[in-house]
């Protein structure tokens, strides 16, 4: 199956998300690089804090740490950063959660890491995980309580995304998006069933539901940072996908964030839209990209905590 994006929401299959330009991000001297088959961790030299990434669909560690050009930064400014290798994730099952959970306490523990700040962030799929597994460790009082989350143009709506695979195949141009709709319809398909038939399949295992304004599974997070970074290249998406700006991520992230504000008075809540900033590491021009996230501008979010 071809790995070009889809559009929406999706943004997840990307081929080009998949592509690796070499681990090529230079380390503050003094800070460590621990490479395991589950993650790779930067470690800060002064630790104050943790910062824990979630890779997109295709993705893993190695891509992240090449794609965003974080760790410099944030080691610099104690922050370690640990490069989760988990990937192929929508959506996770309770049991999932807990198996994440017991995976991430390991790893401090094992690693002595500083987790008095805390901050999980995530890149396309990864964004859906990074929000989900903090709402349960929230939700369920875990000894790992974040302190904030970011979402980098998250296909968070899952109903919206079979909705636009749709219509996608009912369109039959674009070839990248035929064909990873057809993957994500047969996968949802199979999973959850028809939306016509299983509404409440999709809202429980969502991390959003525009349709029916459903937020459940983020309702722990009112009182928790949160960012959602997107960039609304309404030209690029026509020009190379066909696609409307209801069809995109950026659209159900600004969904959220007006939500969000309205449920929850005081709850801090940033929707972030960049301009032309989307480029991967190669040089390809690609508005669902690590790169619209300033990473000095982030760690220096991190610092003020809450």
């Amino acid at each position: 199956m071809s790995r070009g994006f889809l559009t929406v929401i999706l943004l997840i299959l990307a081929f080009s998300c998949k592509k690796k330009a070499g681990y090529e991000t230079h380390l503050e001297q003094s800070a460590e690089l621990i490479k395991s088959d589950g993650f790779q961790l930067v470690k800060s030299p002064n630790e104050k804090g943790l910062l824990v990434l979630f890779p997109c669909f295709p993705c893993d560690a190695e891509n992240t740490l090449t794609e965003f050009k974080i760790a410099d930064i944030a080691t610099k400014n104690g922050f370690s950063v640990l490069a989760l290798n988990l990937n192929r994730k929508l959506f996770l099952s309770e049991k999932e959660k807990e198996e994440i959970t017991l995976m991430l306490q390991n790893i401090i523990k094992k690693q002595s890491l500083v987790t008095k700040t805390i901050y999980f962030g995530g890149f396309s799929s990864g964004g859906n995980m990074a929000l989900l597994i903090s709402n349960h460790l929230i939700k369920n009082n875990k000894s790992i309580q974040p302190d904030g989350v970011f979402v980098v143009d998250s296909p968070l709506d899952l109903l919206a995304l079979y909705n636009t695979a749709e219509k996608n195949l009912k369109l039959n141009t674009a070839e990248v998006s035929v064909e990873e709709s057809q993957f994500l319809k047969q996968l949802f398909d199979a999973e959850f069933g028809n939306p016509k038939d299983s509404l409440a399949v999709y809202e429980k295992q969502s991390p959003f539901t525009f349709q029916t304004k459903n937020i459940s599974n983020l309702s722990a997070l009112k009182n928790t940072k949160l960012r959602f970074y997107t960039e609304p290249d309404l030209q690029w998406w026509k020009e190379q996908r066909q696609n409307n700006y209801e069809d995109l991520n950026a659209y159900y992230l600004k969904q959220l964030s007006n939500i969000l504000k309205s449920e929850f008075k005081g709850i801090d809540v940033e929707l972030i839209e960049t301009e032309n900033k989307g480029y991967r590491a190669n040089g390809e021009r690609h508005p669902h990209s690590w790169s619209i996230v300033n990473p000095e501008e982030l760690v220096s979010w991190m610092q003020k905590g809450n």
